[in-house]
């Protein structure tokens, strides 16, 4: 993963990587809460697909049934066919797992183990019935470019669709209040608790936060990490972004962060507008 936004959008609906290959630019700030999105011809990883560049996010099993224990296991394969058993360390971790419902109602972020012939696998149980989009966020060892492939688990039962929350600038959980300021460009997340700000954030997964989102009603896949480095920066209260969204719309954006020993995630909702750019010519580009 990269210090930057990475975006997918699950076939019809996951994270923040959307759609097809599409590419965006600098980021403004824009009244009402929105950002808006200037366009530009990059080619971006989508993370919508369970192959790219030869790799292959395969033989993807999970529970079935909610509240109900189990394996969630799968295999990344390489050009070769072959299971991909080497992984570059990208954040502490060889392989990073995000995996929500279409309606971004549940979201988690975990990190599986892998087995000597390449089967990764990690203790799973779902708390809902519905449709998860699955992501494998890495990185080959054999110095490929970074990847992010997904798959669907379909767990039976009946699901009553949550509307994703409206925008609001602050949100609470176990005890600790965050807001969110700022435009894409730099989104700034402020930590506190019983009104105080919080000066002691802990390391996890070498950063003081992460952020991930998902695209609505697309899904698309977001991962990102804070501006500066541990050590080199306060360990907060605040942790600033800078996110490059590859397509418009709302996103439900999951704010992560480790203090008295545990992790913590904050969820908001956040618009992104894109707008025209003028190419050099003097005309417009999309």
């Amino acid at each position: 993963m990269r210090d930057r936004l990475r975006f997918a959008a699950f076939g019809g609906g996951l994270v923040v990587l959307l759609g097809a290959a599409l590419g965006i630019g600098a980021l403004v700030g824009d009244p009402g809460g929105r950002t808006r999105v200037l366009d530009t011809a990059q080619h971006r990883s989508t993370g919508l697909s369970d192959s790219e560049s030869g790799y292959v996010l395969a033989d993807l099993s999970a529970p079935t049934s909610p509240n109900r224990a189990g394996p969630l296991r799968f295999r990344i394969t390489g050009p070769d066919g072959a299971p991909v058993t080497r992984f570059a360390i990208r954040h502490e971790k060889p392989l990073h797992l995000v995996v929500a419902r279409t309606d971004a109602a549940e979201y988690r972020h975990a990190h599986p183990t892998m087995a000597a012939d390449g089967t990764w696998s990690v203790d799973w149980t779902w708390a809902a019935p519905g449709t998860y989009r699955v992501f494998a966020d890495f990185a080959p060892g054999d110095g490929s470019d970074d990847l992010v492939l997904s798959g669907t688990v379909t767990v039976a039962g009946d699901v009553t669709a949550r509307p994703l929350p409206p925008a609001a600038e602050t949100a609470s959980v176990d005890g600790y209040q965050v807001r969110l300021q700022g435009d894409s460009d730099d989104l700034r997340f402020t930590v506190t608790r019983d009104g105080r700000p919080v000066t002691d954030l802990e390391p996890y997964l070498g950063a003081y936060a992460h952020l991930v989102g998902l695209h609505s009603p697309s899904l698309a896949y977001l991962h990102a990490h804070p501006q500066g480095e541990v050590g080199r920066t306060n360990p907060g209260p605040e942790v600033s972004f800078h996110a490059e969204p590859p397509m418009p719309g709302a996103y439900r954006l999951y704010f992560e962060f480790a203090h008295g020993g545990s992790v913590h995630t904050a969820e908001f909702t956040r618009e992104f507008v894109a707008v025209s750019q003028p190419d050099h010519s003097g005309g417009h580009h999309r």
